[in-house]
């Protein structure tokens, strides 16, 4: 008896790719770009069960001729719709700032959010002061958009003395708890399990704050994604869980985190949380569904699940080379255009803004963020200029230091 059998098929694994490579033109045809206006906005109080379907189309408000359109529309002042503008302009010259610094060997590293401002600022301003937002390392924004003093956030990229983490952390994961920044971690996953567990508290205490999560897309392939969700399902803690798909984790592909087979957003409905996909390149639309969520999650309807749509313009850090992985213009090819042009075009369309007033606005933003980063310089720079004290690397770990750091430091003559 032959060992084959003669009608089985040579069995393969599927491997994912990625629709265009170095060399290939740019092919974003995967992606459907609906109409702006046309997605329905369900009651805050709605079932998940009666809202699947938004886990699969795409909010937007502004058109292709910078129109406001449909009924998620957030109707926002003149002045906010300004200062929108402003924060998120504000992020990029900070970011292209602080990229020269990197290759002028201020600091070591450095990861600009190119492309993904509207997602961190516009939610920024949807939300109190008092909630806690629990960041990846592309969300500078979050800070930007509450005037954060841009001096200390240089201070710490630079690692000098003016640091107030003295060190301990990388150059740009910032920590600062008056301003609802959590600590960063680099295993992005986490943050979703500590936002969970910190809206749970808020819950428990009768507080009325909640917490806001950021992953990318490649982090939902962790097991703390899953945990998180399991926890929100259960206990309808006060959160918002924000997946930001930037189609790029490093080098890899948002497909091989499944986001071929299936999109991020929908992942919500095994775990009976609303989820909803929205244009992350649209600021009126991420004010909008930030806004829903955290509506609904301030009247104890439990957690929201987004995922926001969106394109790593820049590389994914000073270290990343990304036209060895994807196209060279691909980000040009990009179906959601760039958040800022699209915000600004919607300001010219209304007639409170102009080329003049841009132009402005650009140098004003430019000299501001120059001159933090000469007073930030005057403190010093990676490895130049005075450093925190050493220290310092023993300090604010632990309440109880444990005795092999005594040790440690004791050896260290510190």
């Amino acid at each position: 008896m032959s060992d084959k059998n003669p009608l089985s098929t040579p069995l393969s694994l599927h491997v994912p790719e990625p629709s265009s490579r170095p060399g290939d033109k740019p092919n974003f045809s995967h992606i459907t770009v609906p109409d702006a206006g046309n997605v329905r906005r369900p009651a805050v109080d709605s079932n998940p069960a009666d809202m699947r379907d938004l886990a699969f189309d795409m909010v937007r408000v502004l058109d292709d001729n910078g129109q406001a359109v449909g009924d998620w529309d957030p109707k926002l002042a003149d002045d906010v719709l300004i200062k929108g503008l402003t924060v998120m302009l504000k992020t990029r010259i900070f970011d292209e700032r602080l990229f020269m610094s990197q290759r002028q060997g201020k600091t070591s590293i450095y990861v600009q959010c190119r492309g993904e401002e509207a997602i961190a600022c516009a939610q920024r301003m949807a939300l109190s002061k008092g909630d806690m937002c629990f960041p990846t390392y592309r969300q500078q924004g979050l800070l930007i958009a509450q005037d954060f003093p841009m001096v200390d956030m240089i201070n710490q990229i630079y690692s000098n003395s003016k640091d107030k983490l003295g060190g301990r952390s990388l150059p740009f994961f910032y920590s600062e708890r008056d301003y609802g920044f959590f600590s960063i971690s680099g295993n992005l996953g986490t943050q979703f399990m500590q936002a969970v567990g910190w809206a749970m508290a808020s819950a428990i205490k009768g507080d009325n704050k909640v917490a806001s999560a950021w992953i990318g897309d490649g982090s939902t392939a962790e097991s703390d994604f899953h945990s998180g969700l399991v926890f929100a399902s259960t206990y309808k803690p006060p959160a918002v869980l924000n997946v930001v798909n930037n189609q790029w984790a490093i080098s890899t592909f948002q497909g091989i985190a499944s986001g071929e087979a299936a999109n991020f957003a929908c992942r919500g409905h095994g775990f009976n949380i609303p989820s909803l996909r929205v244009d992350g390149n649209d600021f009126l639309a991420v004010y909008a569904a930030s806004q829903w969520a955290i509506e609904r999650a301030r009247k104890n309807l439990g957690a929201t699940l987004i995922e926001w749509v969106t394109y790593r313009a820049a590389a994914h850090t000073t270290s990343d080379d990304p036209t060895k992985y994807r196209p060279a213009d691909e980000a040009e090819h990009w179906p959601l255009g760039d958040p800022i042009e699209r915000l600004k075009q919607h300001l010219i369309v209304k007639g409170v803004w102009d080329e003049d007033k841009h132009q402005a606005l650009t140098k004003q933003l430019k000299a501001e963020v120059k001159a933090a980063a000469k007073e930030a310089e005057s403190y010093g720079t990676l490895g130049k200029g005075d450093l925190p004290a050493v220290s310092e690397m023993f300090n604010h770990v632990y309440k109880e230091m444990p005795a092999h750091l005594r040790k440690q430091r004791q050896e260290a003559g510190v």
